[in-house]
């Protein structure tokens, strides 16, 4: 008998047209999917000026310079005494408030200044504001230090006294003085008077003095700045 058996069908033009339509489907999703992983320029990381770009120009030019009129010690300007001024002398670290009695800086205040300004630290303290000093009582190494640098940095003896008193009429030397940070210099515009803590200079926001009869009066004019204080006349 002759065999018999299934005829092997011929795939359709239908069923052709679906095949190369799914492996076309296929290769699109594969690409996508490498593209994804591939670098692209909108994800790119851009150069910031922090980094020093060559194409950018440099943030530390010249013309955008601004200098901090508190003259601070230098290694640049040497020191008129044998060796260099330290934490003995006066210089403080950041961060240092009115609280560290362990700092000369500061245990060499005036005590009824250092008794003023404690009282208003721990006020201010419920405004989240901290008493942190940029400096206070100095030798006179480290004032007459200040003294030179800011004769190198102004140009002048005369245009330095603005800023700087000589050692023997400075009233930080005498332990008379403090200079604080911004934030309690700002608290104490406001409120210091209530404790005889006063600004003595317009243009020194940091720099106060006790003035006893402001709690009653109100602080007292100040002065343009230091080269107007009758003292240093």
């Amino acid at each position: 008998m002759p065999q018999t058996g299934r005829r092997r069908s011929r795939p359709t033009a239908k069923a052709i047209a679906f095949a190369l339509l799914v492996v076309v489907s296929v290769a699109a999703v594969g690409h996508q999917l490498w593209a994804s992983d591939s670098p692209s320029p909108d994800r790119t990381p851009k150069p910031s000026l922090e980094q020093g770009s060559p194409s950018t120009p440099s943030s530390t030019s010249a013309s955008t310079t601004t200098v901090d009129p508190r003259p601070t010690p230098t290694t640049s300007v040497p020191a008129p005494t044998d060796g260099v001024v330290g934490v003995d002398d006066g210089v403080l670290p950041d961060g240092v408030t009115v609280f560290r009695g362990d700092m000369p800086g500061v245990a060499n205040l005036d005590p009824p200044l250092l008794a003023a300004l404690r009282r208003a630290a721990t006020d201010a303290k419920d405004d989240g504001v901290a008493f942190t000093i940029h400096s206070a009582w100095r030798s006179r190494a480290y004032q007459e230090q200040l003294l030179t640098t800011a004769i190198a940095q102004y140009g002048s003896e005369e245009a330095a006294s603005r800023w700087v008193a000589p050692p023997d009429k400075s009233a930080h030397v005498s332990g008379d003085a403090i200079d604080l940070e911004d934030a309690p210099s700002a608290w104490l515009a406001q409120h210091g008077a209530g404790y005889g803590l006063c600004r003595i200079y317009d243009n020194e926001a940091w720099h106060f003095e006790l003035r006893p009869d402001a709690v009653r009066r109100g602080c007292p004019a100040r002065y343009a700045d230091a080269a107007h204080d009758p003292r240093f006349q």
